[in-house]
Formats: structure tokens, sequence, C-alpha cells
């Protein structure tokens, strides 16, 4: 069985790059159920791990809260929450796959949010990660 390369290196880390802007503290690439892909920028791969899995928490939340901006169908484009020194922006990158930057509290905001949009319509089908299914015969242990 082969280890995911997510779990072993960092070799995507070089689609990052267009993110390294002023005020962007790191950039991570995640699957949509929460796994890191690849980081780049000011962050280890133990942070770069928690911050896929929150982030895959603030994007379901504004999966549930869409419903409230016009109906059950209405699709998260892109979640951005604002804190005292800096924001979280969190889009969609290709199928089942989500890309997710922190930046300072001084940044081009319409740069990165371009930025990202940019590097996810130009690679999204080749970041693109399938949902994980359990097979029939798959069993779990303790």
């Amino acid at each position: 069985m082969s280890t995911p390369l997510a779990t072993t290196t960092n070799r995507l880390a070089w689609l990052l790059d267009d993110l390294a802007l002023d005020g962007v503290r790191f950039a991570v690439l995640l699957s949509e159920d929460g796994l890191r892909v690849a980081h780049s920028g000011a962050i280890g791969i133990d942070d770069a791990e928690r911050f896929a899995a929150a982030a895959c928490g603030l994007r379901s939340l504004g999966k549930v809260l869409g419903e409230f901006c016009g109906g059950h169908a209405n699709t998260v484009r892109q979640n951005m929450t604002e804190y005292d020194e800096g924001m979280v922006l969190i889009t969609a990158a290709g199928a089942g796959t989500l890309l997710g930057v922190a930046t300072t509290g001084d940044v081009d905001l319409a740069l990165v949010a371009h930025r990202m949009n940019e590097l996810a319509a130009r690679v999204g089908h080749e970041l693109g990660a399938s949902p994980r299914h359990r097979s029939s015969t798959q069993e779990y242990s303790l």
C-alpha cells in the first residue's frame, strides 16, 4: 500500500509561489476533507495540517450558512474571516480541493483574492482530489 504524497512530502509547494505576496503569512492547499496537500510560507508541516483541518471546518460552516443567502443549493465560493491581526481566506481549487491563505492585517486583499482565484482556475484540474470512499471490504480496527 502506498503512502499519500501529501503526508510524506511537500512537492506541490511550488504551485503556491504566486501567493508569496506582501502581507501573506502562508498558503495551504488542502483536500475538502481537511488533509494538507501542500504548504508554503512561514508555516511548518504540523501547523499546516492543523490549519487544513480548521479550514475544512470553516468551509463546512459556510456550506450550512449558504441557505440563508438564497437556498439549499447555494454554493460557497469563498470564505473570508477577519481577525484583529489578519484574515483567513478559503476558496475552491479544483474538485475536492481547497486553497487557504492567512494574511497580516496590512494586506492588499483584492490582490490576494485575485491571485487565489487565478491559481484555482489555472491549475484546478491538476489539484483536484477525488472524495475518499470506504470500500465494502475495508475494515477498521482500534
